[in-house]
């Protein structure tokens, strides 16, 4: 068996061995695994059922990380996108007014469409026409666009009738529990603590045993009559298995048309850029990257995300999507190869059998991973020459009006626009490539519509 591994892998080849990969994949599971407890109560909010949300974020996160691991051997983790299962509920659905059903419809178009573009390799070709500012704008405006979410739903920040937002009240022990998770997921980030996000969100669990909220006299943390389960798989997965569909997807109003297309769009450019961004960036950490700077199977990986972002749509749950900074945990560890991911793949159906565990995790103990995972993603805006203003004023307007209108579509198109009148008012339109004129000649034109409708 090792030495049929050994030969699959390559392990020698990348200088590595199975006891590593075993390791490596363990570590990459245990920064990623958050995602099982995060993705029920965001997508519960769009009316889905959560233990089904649950089968299929483990489910679906297995199956992208198992099929990376084998067909690309390549060590990176897959699991339903950060930013994109809020988008998903709090805009697609719960804004926009689509039922869940037709905006998992949406992302499985988005999934498909990306199939088509990776067996073309027309994603490179868009990804290299696009504005570097743009590229490094766009994860750090969905990371402060989670972040915020997760202080909204801990209570932190809150609305107000005069200001917009405010201070939450931090009197309400629910908002202080939150609070700490924060800090104390920090202090073990910083620390270099393997698994900080999942020990962050079991701590703040357990303490909501103790705690209970003022409004309804109940525990934050309701203790399951079981940890483990043995639950159907068919029974478990119905409620959301096979359930998206096209009916009435294109029916409403001319307004919701188009908003149903920009959704579309939106996962896929957010699918696209995430992993040609992860293959980038993580892939020379590696070692994975030849003389000329090219990554062995990145072909294949871009499929295998673009697969994934179908295969969850189909199982029930938002776009699956390469991980960067959890995947780069485990290459840290030493972790070379496909071997890596699958090890990670087994792991999520592990959880499968802890499913009341996850289930019972409230959602003041997932905000500080949503908070956490929005530091992390802010990290590429060091890399731009802010002091410019025709860079700066996309990348400002990329990074506010995600957040701001909470609309990731609408940060991506104003940041566009705003990279456009940049170059065009600096003296550089003629370095602009068409498909960026492209672009933000069809962004201007959905605004008009958007404004006319």
């Amino acid at each position: 068996m090792r030495d049929k591994l050994n030969q699959f892998f390559h392990l020698s080849e990348r200088g590595t061995n199975i006891k590593t990969e075993i390791l490596a994949g363990t570590t990459t599971f245990l920064t990623c695994v958050y995602i099982v407890a995060v993705n029920p109560g965001i997508l519960s909010a769009a009316g889905m059922d959560t233990k089904a949300v649950f089968w299929a974020t483990a489910v679906a996160s297995a199956i992208a990380c198992i099929w990376i691991g084998i067909w690309a051997n390549l060590p990176f983790a897959l699991a339903p996108a950060m930013g994109l299962n809020a988008y998903f509920t709090y805009y697609v659905c719960n804004t926009l007014g689509l039922p869940w059903q037709n905006a998992l419809a949406c992302v499985a178009i988005s999934g498909i469409t990306f199939m088509l573009l990776s067996i073309f390799k027309v994603q490179q070709k868009i990804v290299d026409a696009m504005p570097d500012c743009i590229k490094h704008s766009v994860g750090s405006g969905i990371g402060f666009f989670i972040a915020f979410t997760g202080l909204m739903q801990a209570g932190i920040v809150t609305s107000s009738p005069d200001t917009l937002l405010t201070l939450g009240d931090l009197a309400n022990p629910g908002a202080l529990l939150a609070l700490f998770g924060v800090f104390l997921t920090a202090v073990l980030v910083i620390k270099k603590v393997r698994g900080a996000i999942l020990i962050g969100i079991l701590v703040v669990t357990a303490l909501g045993i103790l705690v209970k909220d003022p409004m309804t006299g109940i525990a934050y943390t309701v203790i399951p009559d079981r940890i483990i389960s043995f639950d159907n798989p068919v029974a478990a997965m119905a409620p959301t298995f096979g359930k998206l569909t096209l009916k009435g997807l294109f029916s409403g109003t001319p307004e919701m048309v188009l908003g149903v297309i920009f959704a579309i769009v939106s996962f896929l450019f957010v699918d696209l850029f995430d992993s040609i961004g992860v293959l980038l960036g993580v892939s020379s950490k590696a070692g994975l990257m030849d003389e000329k700077g090219n990554i062995p199977c990145a072909g294949k990986a871009l499929f295998v995300s673009a697969g994934g972002a179908a295969v969850g749509a189909l199982l029930g749950t938002n776009t699956v999507t390469i991980y960067g900074a959890e995947s780069a945990t485990g290459i840290n560890e030493g972790g070379r190869t496909g071997l890596t991911a699958c090890v990670t793949g087994v792991l999520f159906l592990f959880t499968l059998f802890l499913s009341p565990l996850f289930l019972m995790i409230p959602s003041i103990a997932t905000a500080p991973a949503l908070v956490m995972v929005g530091i992390f993603m802010i990290e590429p805006l060091r890399k731009l020459p802010l002091d410019d203003v025709s860079i700066a004023l996309p990348v400002f307007l990329t990074v506010a009006l995600m957040p701001f209108s909470y609309n990731i579509a609408y940060g991506i198109l104003f940041g566009l626009i705003g990279y456009t009148i940049g170059q065009v008012a600096s003296g550089k339109a003629k370095e602009m490539t068409k498909t960026v004129w492209v672009l933000t000649v069809i962004f201007i034109a959905y605004l008009i519509l958007e404004i006319i409708l």
